[in-house]
């Protein structure tokens, strides 16, 4: 028995031998990413940013409990607030990109290269929902710069640097491989995006810096990590150079605020279960739940209940990608969109365009020494529903904005008024003639994320 036991283990010891080899040549011992880094670190900058925010002296700050009710009690105070990042110079004349939450709302920003250049930057364009700003370098030249790749092309398993500025320890570049495509069901800052997945370390003060391939061409910026203790876990999330390549195209075009293509449509992932529920042999793509009429897509033909299953020729499985699809392909672009109905496939292009301002928001602020001093509304419209995130069939006046006392009320933004002291209110005329009502006693009905609301306070 023992005779046997030693047969198989001298028959299996050869099939792992391969692997015990070791480099047999100068050009095996010499590979190295050092040629990559080379050529990509100096486009790598380090980001200096401060800002001032408005801290509030409370009493209870601290506790538990009432710490919650008494978040803007006490006087405003004025602190220095600073934040280190990375950022990565795109053009040779200083168009440097980073992530939204290292400069945005910042009031001094320092950029310094990896030459030991320093250039004072100002943000030209920052998106908050994307996590992205690009800035200019203020008398910028002859730059070291990565060029971008279609982030499309990238497979997982492709080699990958991450190059940064962890914990401000100075430029580091760590290694390693495409984990993940198409992450987008993260619910990472200001909201779900659409993110490369990489196990290349990223560390706090990676933020903004650049995730390259072997051929030292922009595939990400590094933007956040999944962690319990703050440091590497080895799931990192990079945002895709081709969103990137849309916003900085809209930032050069003069453009301070990312404009993003409107889709019109509400969907929802499908899973087996749907899939089964509506004859499909695969769960594939995004079932239309909701369709304005003025979207490009009911334009294009399609109908709620069909199935999109690509946008420009790319797989779209979630919302989120196909936001992300109209994002990166751009304004004015037109992108063909397949889809199924009742199983049959069927195709068309679709023209991307910002949602229509029509009919007039009739915009309109109360600035009197009123009850509502301070309240912003609107008339809802397609592109008032796109900016506050509201549901097709919102209808009458929203709050685009709350200061002063409408906000110590309890008014928010996006809360849709539907009265005031009893009065409807179906236009922003009717808001701005409520607020003049000799009253002390204050009563505001609204709908507030589908719930309706009414507002009691004293003037």
């Amino acid at each position: 028995m023992l005779r046997t036991v030693f047969a198989v283990s001298l028959c299996l010891l050869p099939l792992a031998a391969p692997a015990q080899t070791v480099p047999t040549s100068e050009g095996q011992i010499a590979q190295s990413f050092s040629p990559v880094v080379k050529a990509t670190a100096p486009a790598v900058v380090n980001i200096y940013a401060t800002r001032v925010v408005q801290d509030r002296a409370s009493p209870f700050a601290g506790d538990p409990f009432f710490e919650q009710f008494f978040q803007n009690f006490g006087p405003s105070q004025p602190r220095v607030q600073n934040s280190l990042g990375s950022g990565v110079v795109l053009s040779a004349d200083g168009i440097v990109v980073s992530n939204y939450h290292v400069v945005g709302q910042a009031t001094e920003i320092r950029v310094v290269l990896n030459d030991r250049r320093e250039y004072a930057a100002s943000v030209i364009l920052g998106d908050e929902a994307s996590d992205l700003a690009v800035l200019r370098l203020q008398g910028a030249s002859d730059l070291p710069f990565v060029p971008l790749r279609n982030s499309d092309e990238v497979e997982v398993g492709d080699l990958v640097l991450a190059i940064g500025n962890p914990f401000g320890v100075g430029q580091t570049v760590s290694s390693g491989i495409i984990s993940g495509l198409a992450r987008s069901t993260l619910q990472l800052g200001n909201g779900s995006g659409y993110f490369i997945q990489t196990d290349a370390a990223i560390n706090p003060g990676n933020s903004g810096g650049a995730l390259v391939d072997t051929q030292g061409r922009l595939v990400g910026i590094n933007t956040a990590i999944l962690s319990r203790g703050g440091g590497s876990n080895g799931i990192g999330f990079a945002i895709p150079s081709n969103l990137v390549a849309s916003i900085v195209a809209q930032a050069e075009a003069g453009s301070t605020t990312f404009q993003r293509a409107w889709a019109g449509i509400t969907g929802q992932a499908m899973d087996a279960s749907l899939a089964e529920s509506l004859g499909l042999p695969r769960p594939d793509g995004v079932l239309v739940s909701a369709l304005h009429p003025a979207s490009p897509f009911a334009a294009a033909g399609l109908q709620t209940g069909d199935v999109i299953l690509s946008l420009g020729g790319e797989p779209t499985n979630t919302p989120q990608e196909i936001m992300f699809r109209l994002s990166s392909l751009g304004l004015g672009a037109s992108a063909r969109v397949e889809w199924l109905r009742d199983g049959a496939p069927m195709s068309a292009d679709v023209t991307l365009a910002t949602a229509p301002d029509t009919p007039d928001r009739e915009a309109l602020t109360v600035t009197e020494d009123v009850a509502l001093n301070g309240l912003s509304v609107a008339l809802i419209n397609p592109a008032v529903m796109a900016e506050l995130e509201l549901p097709f069939d919102a209808t009458g006046v929203v709050v685009t904005d709350a200061q002063s006392l409408s906000a110590r009320a309890g008014l928010q933004r996006g809360d849709i008024v539907t009265a005031i002291n009893g009065n409807s209110i179906a236009t922003t005329a009717d808001v701005a003639a409520a607020a003049q009502e000799p009253t002390r006693i204050w009563a505001v009905d609204l709908v507030r994320q589908g719930r309706a609301i009414r507002l009691r306070f004293r003037f």
